[in-house]
């Protein structure tokens, strides 16, 4: 459920109510976008990346703003030692606004099947421009995978 609330500074900030977190107050600055929303979930567009309260987080959840039951555990790939070689189209990029490769940042979604061991999609990552705050999520990626010493 959303709410607009005006904010302190005058400014208006959206509010979600989700029951892992309990009531968080989003600044509309930091939503991320994704135009055509994730596989499976097309109707939730919109979406608060949240973490741990620590200097470096270690997992994320990406929060729907349009259904507060839809939130998405993630991890950076990079946190993994996992180097993709991606190819976006023209559309892609289009598509999130992606002008340099630096902008973009990859989370993959992290899983955990009937309480098993934990698992990443590796071949649907999250790519996200940092820039204009929209992604996308890259679906049947053949890219080699490249493990680096960390």
């Amino acid at each position: 459920m959303l709410q607009l609330l005006p904010s302190r500074n005058g400014v208006n900030s959206m509010q979600v109510f989700q029951s892992r977190f309990g009531q968080i107050e989003v600044d509309p600055d930091t939503i991320i976008h994704f135009p055509l929303g994730i596989p499976g979930f097309e109707d939730c567009k919109n979406y608060k990346l949240l973490h741990e309260e620590s200097q470096d987080p270690q997992v994320l959840w990406l929060q729907s703003l349009d259904d507060s039951a839809a939130m998405f555990t993630l991890i950076e790939a990079e946190r993994l030692g996992l180097n993709y070689m991606l190819t976006l189209s023209d559309e892609e990029c289009d598509l999130i606004e992606l002008k340099n490769a630096e902008d973009a940042k990859l989370f993959l979604i992290l899983s955990r099947p009937d309480g098993s061991q934990i698992s990443a999609n590796t071949r649907a990552p999250l790519v996200i421009n940092l820039q204009s705050r929209k992604g996308l999520q890259k679906l049947d990626v053949k890219a080699d995978i490249v493990f680096r010493n960390t």
